[in-house]
């Protein structure tokens, strides 16, 4: 048998939802300064995963050894034994094909069920007839994984520096830990973000509008966690103060005016424009065809958010000169 390369899991499955967690005791009668050691990799398995009892320290005189199942070593308890010098395997009655053993005395199981769990017994033959027993006790624990975890949140449609936002993930236990993200990432601590109740409660005192977006909550316990599904959080603000685009403000008389207006807000904004402060039309665009110098007046651009209530607005002077006036620029069209 070449070097160990221990096959990979043929299945990924959980029994009911079942973590089961290996753990070895080693027991190793004679004194010595490297003494044999069986090591469970990886110490921690679910059911239909595989473990590897790896051998540690082998003697060099090593002739042969016996895997056997639990501390027994008779004939019925006989899982495999492996002959050194004619590089055999002779298998015994409590061998499954889930077992697979190697030349450095590890054994591999496949594929494990609670029936796996238990004892397992390693005797290493040396040459001269030297028999050594080491029993390794393979404990296989039923777990009950966490739940997955949801969030109930107080409000979905916080208004920006109003409305408190309390997000609670559920279930709450003493058992577990939480943690909570923010599209992705893991939401850092801060003086405004307060986490009591072992961080099952994610307080906003005023919400902002760069906190809106994907809230996730993980319960973690010993062995790892897991996530629940994301809950989108769409915090209403605005509208910001608009800017009017182009910012140029001089006319000549019979060219086309075009403004447009912009603002961030969610909802989007309402906009209107005022001329000289007379109403002139709703819409986030202006245009006027063939101005002349009685267009010239202060422009404003109004916007509302009717979800937050709040208002805003932008104003510019706009001049139109007459055909005949010297040092005027002339009008833009960005359209």
């Amino acid at each position: 048998m070449g070097p160990l390369s221990a096959p990979p899991c043929t299945q990924r499955l959980t029994w009911k939802g079942f973590l089961l967690t290996a753990s070895l005791l080693n027991f190793w009668n004679p004194p010595a300064s490297a003494q044999v050691m069986i090591e469970a990799q990886p110490p921690k398995i679910s059911e239909g995963k595989d473990v590897l009892l790896f051998v540690h320290n082998l003697p060099q005189n090593l002739s042969g050894y016996i895997w056997y199942r639990g501390q027994a070593t008779d004939i019925y308890h006989y899982i495999a034994s492996y002959v050194v010098d004619n590089d055999i395997i002779i298998y015994g009655p409590a061998y499954t094909e889930r077992k697979t053993v190697y030349s450095n005395a590890s054994l591999l199981i496949q594929n494990v069920t609670r029936e796996d769990a238990g004892s397992y017994t390693l005797h290493i033959i040396k040459r001269g007839d030297e028999t050594t027993g080491v029993t390794g006790h393979f404990t296989v624990t039923l777990y009950q994984k966490p739940p997955k975890p949801y969030i109930t949140i107080n409000n979905l449609n916080p208004r920006q520096n109003k409305d408190v936002l309390a997000f609670t993930c559920e279930p709450q236990s003493e058992n577990y830990t939480y943690r909570w993200w923010l599209n992705g990432q893991s939401l850092p601590v801060s003086p405004r973000v307060k986490r009591p109740i072992e961080n099952s409660i994610l307080i906003l005192p005023s919400v902002m509008k760069n906190e809106t977006g994907a809230y996730q909550c993980e319960i973690r316990d010993r062995y790892g966690g897991i996530h629940g599904d994301p809950v989108t959080l769409n915090a209403l603000y605005g509208p910001d103060l608009p800017s009017i685009y182009p910012s140029f403000a001089h006319y000549r008389s019979g060219e086309n005016l075009y403004l447009s207006c912009f603002t961030d807000s969610n909802p989007p904004a309402e906009y209107s424009w005022t001329i000289n402060g007379k109403f002139q039309q709703s819409g986030q665009k202006l245009f006027i065809s063939q101005i002349t110098t009685k267009h010239s007046g202060l422009y404003a651009c109004s916007v509302r958010n009717s979800a937050t209530g709040r208002r805003n607005s932008k104003s510019m002077r706009v001049k139109v000169s007459a055909p005949s006036g010297t040092g005027h620029l002339p009008g833009i069209n960005p359209f």
